[in-house]
C-alpha cells in the first residue's frame, strides 16, 4: 500500500510529534569528541531544533527563504535540516567539494540569503565569490561555534514564534531545493516539496517494515553516511526520523572511517551505493588469502550465491529452495565466514538497500547468502530518491526493483523509462524550458533507458545521453560493459569510449588498495603508479576483465583495447559526480591524449 497523501503539515511536525509521543525513546546517536557515541532523546532533540529555529529567526532568517548547507553528512546537519523546515525555510544543500563556481551558481541561481559551512575551506570557498551574491546576508561556520551563536541568539524569542511559522508549512509547501549534480551541463535546482518526502519516506517506511522495523527487543538503527547533498541520504535521514529509527551520523565514506564506526554503532541496516558492499567484498577476500585461506573463503562465496538463487527461485515459484545439502554447507560456513562479514559491519546488520548505480547479481546473491539482504533500487532526484525497489521476501537479484507502491513506470518507445507518482518533483527552479523537457502529462522522463519484465522489475541498460555509436553506426550503450569490467578486484573504474570511432575502447583505473595487495601476495615490491600502468603482469590481469565482459555482447560492441590509468578519476579534478559517477566528456577531455592513442 502507498502511504497516504499527507493533508497538513510539515517535515519538521515529525520532531514535534516524535518528542510528545515518546519523550524518552532515542531518536539519535552522536559521536562525542572522545570517540563514544552518546544518545539523544526525542524530546532533546526536539529542544535542540526548536532552540536553533528560534536563533534562525533572530538572525533574519524569514519564512521562505532558502538557505545553503555545505558540509559533510554529521549530526548538526539534521538538526540544521528540522530547524530551517520548523520555521518554514528551504534548505539547499551544496556539496562540500564544490567548486568556488559551483558555489557561485547554487547560491546565485536559488538566491540563497544565508550559508551554513563545516569549516574554514568552505568558508573561504563561499567568501571568494560573496561580491557577486547580493542576496547572501549570513555566513556560519559550524566548527567556529555557529550552533552556540545561533542558539545564544534566539534565546529572547518566544517558543510560539517557531510554532506559528511551522503551523504555516504546508505539504505543499517547498522544503528543499537540490541541484543536479549531473554529468553534463550546469546543475539545475530541483523543487522538492514537504509532500514529496513524506510520501517517499512514509512509502518506504511502510512497505520495507521487515528493514524499518526490527525483531521485538531489537532497537532499529541505521548508521547515515551516504552525502546529505545528495537526495539519498536526505530520505534516509527523513525516514529515519519518521519512522523511530536510531539514526547516527558518519562524516567519512572511506573504509578505514567507515568500519570501525559500524562495529561500535551496531546498525540494524545500512543504506549504501554498491561501491561500499564491493570494498566491504573485496576486504574480506583480501583478508582472506593474505591468512592463506582463499579457498575456503572462494567455496564460502559459491555456497552463499548458490542458497540465495535457490532462495529466490523459491520465493518466484520456480524452485524448491535449497536442499538439505546445501543448507548444512551454508550452515558450516555462516559460522566461520558469513559471520564475520556481519560483524565487521557491527554484527546486527540483517537488512540493505542500494542505489545510485548497478549493483552486479552475483555481489547481491553474496550478501544475501551471507545474511544480508540487499534491496536494489533506482531513483533520481527528480523522484526524490527511490522509484522503484525489490520488494521484501520477492528480491531479483541483478534489478532494480519493482515501482513502490503509489508510483508507475512505463518504458517509452525508444526504451526510456518513465516515472509517474507522487514522490515526483514539481520543477526546476526557474527554468521552465528544462521542466517542460522531463515533464509531460504528469510523467517524468528519466533520461535512463531500460526494461520492465514479466513481474514488473526494472533492469537498466543505460542512459540515453551516454549512447556511444561508433563510426560503423553502431549504438552501444557502455554501462554494463563498464561494470562488468569493474568486476575485476584490481578495478577501480571503467570509461569506455568510442564515439564516432571505428570500436569500442577503454580508459581503467586502478584500486591502489587492492594492487598493493597483490603485489604483496606474489612476493613483489610496493610499485609507483607510472610503474604500474606499464607492469605486464598488472595488464594480464585487466586484459582477464575484458575479455569476461566482452563475452556477454556481440564483437561490435566488445572492447577491442584499453589503457590503464596512473590515477583514479575524482571529483577534486571534475572528473567524478558526488554520487561518484563518471563525467563521460570531462573524461574524455581530460585524456584526449591517451584516447588518441587507443586508436593508432
Amino acid at each position: 500500500m502507498a502511504a497516504a497523501a499527507p493533508h497538513a503539515g510539515g517535515l519538521a511536525d515529525t520532531v514535534f510529534d516524535f518528542a510528545q509521543e515518546d519523550p524518552g525513546r532515542i531518536a539519535l546517536g552522536r559521536k562525542g569528541a572522545d570517540g563514544r557515541w552518546h544518545d539523544v532523546t526525542a524530546a532533546a532533540f526536539r529542544d535542540e531544533v526548536l532552540a536553533l529555529a528560534k536563533g534562525l529567526i533572530a538572525h533574519g532568517v524569514r519564512f521562505g527563504d532558502r538557505v545553503a548547507l555545505m558540509s559533510r553528512t554529521r549530526y548538526e546537519w539534521t538538526l540544521f535540516d528540522l530547524a530551517l523546515w520548523a520555521v518554514g525555510a528551504q534548505s539547499v544543500p551544496v556539496y562540500p567539494t564544490s567548486s568556488a563556481e559551483q558555489v557561485l551558481w547554487m547560491l546565485y541561481d536559488a538566491e540563497v540569503v544565508a550559508v551554513m559551512v563545516e569549516h574554514e575551506d568552505q568558508a573561504m570557498t563561499v567568501g571568494s565569490v560573496i561580491d557577486r551574491l547580493p542576496d547572501l546576508k549570513r555566513l556560519w561556520q559550524l566548527d567556529a561555534g555557529a550552533m552556540g551563536e545561533l542558539v545564544e541568539a534566539g534565546a529572547r524569542i518566544d517558543d510560539e514564534v517557531v510554532h506559528r511559522h511551522r503551523r504555516a508549512v504546508t505539504p505543499d509547501s517547498v522544503a528543499t531545493v537540490i541541484y543536479t549534480s549531473g554529468t553534463t551541463g550546469r546543475p539545475k535546482g530541483c523543487v522538492i516539496t514537504h509532500a514529496n518526502f513524506m510520501f517517499e519516506a512514509d512509502t518506504m517506511v511502510a512497505r520495507w517494515h521487515p528493514v524499518f522495523r526490527s525483531r521485538p527487543g531489537d532497537e532499529t538503527a541505521t548508521l547515515l553516511f551516504l552525502p546529505l547533498s545528495h537526495v539519498f541520504g536526505r530520505m534516509v535521514e527523513i525516514a529515519a526520523l519518521r519512522g523511530r529509527v536510531k539514526l547516527g551520523h558518519q562524516p567519512e565514506l572511506s573504509a578505514k572511517a567507515l568500519m570501525p564506526d559500524l562495529v561500535s554503532f551496531r546498525p540494524t541496516f545500512v543504506l549504501a551505493v554498491p561501491h561500499i558492499f564491493e570494498k566491504v567484498f573485496d576486504a574480506a577476500r583480501r583478508k582472506a588469502e593474505a591468512e592463506g585461506r582463499v579457498g575456503p573463503f572462494d567455496r564460502a562465496v559459491d555456497v552463499a550465491v548458490t542458497y540465495a538463487e535457490a532462495l529466490e527461485a523459491r520465493a518466484f515459484g520456480t524452485g524448491p529452495g535449497p536442499s538439505a545439502g546445501l543448507r548444512m554447507r551454508h550452515q558450516f560456513f555462516d559460522q566461520v565466514v558469513y559471520r564475520k562479514i556481519r560483524e565487521a559491519m557491527g554484527g546486527r546488520v540483517r537488512h540493505a538497500m542500494s542505489g545510485g548505480s548497478g549493483m552486479a547479481r552475483r555481489l547481491g546473491l553474496f550478501f544475501a547468502g551471507a545474511g544480508v539482504t540487499v534491496y536494489e533500487g533506482y531513483g533520481l532526484t527528480e523522484t526524490t530518491a527511490a522509484a522503484t525497489a525489490n520488494p521484501p521476501g520477492r528480491v531479483r537479484y541483478g534489478t532494480v526493483g519493482r515501482p513502490i507502491p503509489g508510483s508507475t513506470v512505463r518504458i517509452a518507445r525508444d526504451g526510456e523509462v518513465w516515472v509517474r507518482g507522487a514522490h515526483v518533483f514539481s520543477r526546476y527552479l526557474g527554468d521552465p524550458e528544462a521542466t517542460d523537457a522531463v515533464l509531460r502529462d504528469g510523467w517524468l522522463a528519466t533520461g535512463d533507458l531500460g526494461a520492465l519484465d514479466e513481474d514488473g522489475y526494472l533492469t537498466l541498460t543505460g542512459r540515453k545521453k551516454e549512447i556511444l555509436v561508433t563510426s560503423g553506426g553502431k549504438s552501444v550503450s557502455p554501462g554494463g560493459l563498464e561494470e562488468r569490467v569493474r568486476a575485476h578486484p584490481l578495478v577501480a573504474q571503467c570509461v569506455a569510449v568510442g564515439n564516432d570511432r571505428p570500436y569500442i575502447a577503454a580508459l581503467v583505473t586502478i584500486d591502489r588498495e587492492a594492487v598493493e595487495h597483490w603485489l604483496a601476495m606474489r612476493g613483489r615490491a610496493p610499485m609507483r603508479p607510472a610503474e604500474l600502468v606499464r607492469d605486464p603482469d598488472l595488464e594480464r590481469e585487466v586484459r582477464r576483465a575484458v575479455v569476461a565482459a566482452n563475452t556477454a555482447v556481440s564483437q561490435a560492441e566488445s572492447i577491442r583495447t584499453f589503457r590503464i590509468l596512473a590515477h583514479p578519476f575524482s571529483e577534486e579534478h571534475g572528473l567524478l559526480t558526488p554520487s561518484l559517477k563518471p563525467k563521460r566528456k570531462a573524461i574524455e577531455a581530460a585524456y584526449a591524449t591517451e584516447v588518441e592513442a587507443l586508436y593508432r
